[in-house]
């Protein structure tokens, strides 16, 4: 398998409004270091996302991959062949994108990755570098990470903390962003930043729309925990509780009062309360209030719909409810997430037509 392919054919024509619209000023160089080893969905999640946002805004990526050798043994035994050599010098505002190793990790003694660690040194400092799970150690071995904020997969946090005593490592996040270098947990985390510096780049929508088309249920923040909104509080092996939640979340507008959820547990109502603080860590006021949010909330991102028709779809009594419970979870307001062009705005036929919600008792789960 060849890496080559440099920048990705346009999807639309390059003088429609969507593309003058988005059109960026300059192509922007992804650079992707392969080396000996490297996890491939490390690789992969982050090169698509970049594939299909130059896809969607023609001229905006250029993919490369480069490497010590011409070939590349990936683990699983995977080989790439055709890779550029590394260059003498990146281009300003170049992407740089670092990944994981799978065995034992980095040996800054092997000659092959003192080869790259010398190269990072040297080249590294004009690019935006982004580091996907064990990518943070390497970059630490070069130097790159002293002094910053950072994070990596949950296994190689001590690594970290060893390799460069001078940084900050925060663990349970999905990625961190100090500066121009950002640093990412697991694998699949690196799918989440890369959205995250699109959308930073190009348009948070256009991010969105590579979400949805990614099949990624929601671009996660890089504040928030490692897990989503739909496996949040689930780290637990109760099955009645797992089947409450299976409930909810199959059917989040439903009108949910903790008799129908007891219900469902096959218990008393009190006791379920006590098995969710003693299993999921939450009330099922609570989950029930996730869910709904989490549907809103795609909904807002990704819809026309007025802020009136999304609380009823995600199963709140009103706009005005779901404005509160969505302050829980989101540091911005709804209106913040819409689109700037129109095309989910809230629309000013919803003001005014809240109305008040008092239903918000424990006992008593507002729909």
């Amino acid at each position: 398998m060849s890496p080559r392919g440099g920048a990705i054919p346009a999807a639309s024509a390059p003088g429609s409004a969507d593309a003058r619209r988005r059109s960026p000023v300059s192509t922007r160089d992804v650079v992707f270091l392969l080396m000996r080893n490297l996890i491939l969905l490390d690789l992969a999640g982050p090169a698509d996302a970049f594939r299909n946002a130059n896809s969607r805004v023609p001229g905006s990526y250029r993919l490369r991959f480069v490497a010590p050798q011409p070939t590349v043994a990936l683990a699983g035994g995977l080989i790439f062949a055709g890779c550029e050599p590394l260059p003498a010098r990146l281009r300003r505002g170049t992407v740089l994108v670092i990944m994981g190793s799978a065995g034992d990790g980095f040996d800054p003694r092997d000659p092959a990755t003192r080869q790259i660690i010398d190269w990072l040194r040297s080249t590294a400092n004009s690019t935006l570098l982004m580091c996907v799970c064990g990518g943070s150690v390497l970059a630490a071995h070069a130097g790159l990470l002293a002094g910053r904020e950072c994070t990596t997969h949950h296994s190689l946090i001590e690594e970290l903390r060893r390799v460069e005593p001078h940084a900050r490592v925060l663990e349970n996040r999905i990625f961190v962003k100090d500066g121009q270098v950002f640093t990412s947990a697991g694998v699949t985390a690196g799918l989440d930043l890369a959205l995250h510096v699109i959308g930073e780049q190009l348009n948070v929508h256009v991010a969105a729309d590579i979400a949805r088309a990614l099949v990624v249920y929601m671009r996660r923040a890089g504040t928030d925990p490692a897990l989503s909104p739909w496996v949040m509080y689930r780290n637990h092996l109760h099955p009645a509780v797992h089947r409450v939640q299976d409930a909810v979340t199959r059917d989040p507008t439903a009108r949910w009062r903790l008799a129908e959820l007891s219900g469902v547990a096959c218990t008393s109502a009190r006791n379920l309360s006590r098995l969710f603080a003693e299993h999921a860590g939450c009330s099922p006021h609570k989950y029930v209030q996730l869910i709904r949010f989490a549907v809103a909330k795609e909904l807002v991102m990704q819809t026309r719909v007025g802020l009136n028709q999304v609380a009823e779809r995600a199963g709140f009594h009103s706009a005005q409810q779901l404005r509160r419970i969505w302050l829980r979870w989101e540091a911005q307001p709804p209106s913040l997430f819409r689109d700037p062009y129109g095309r989910s705005s809230e629309g000013t036929r919803n003001r005014g037509k809240t109305g008040t919600d008092n239903r918000d008792g424990e006992d008593v789960l507002p729909r």
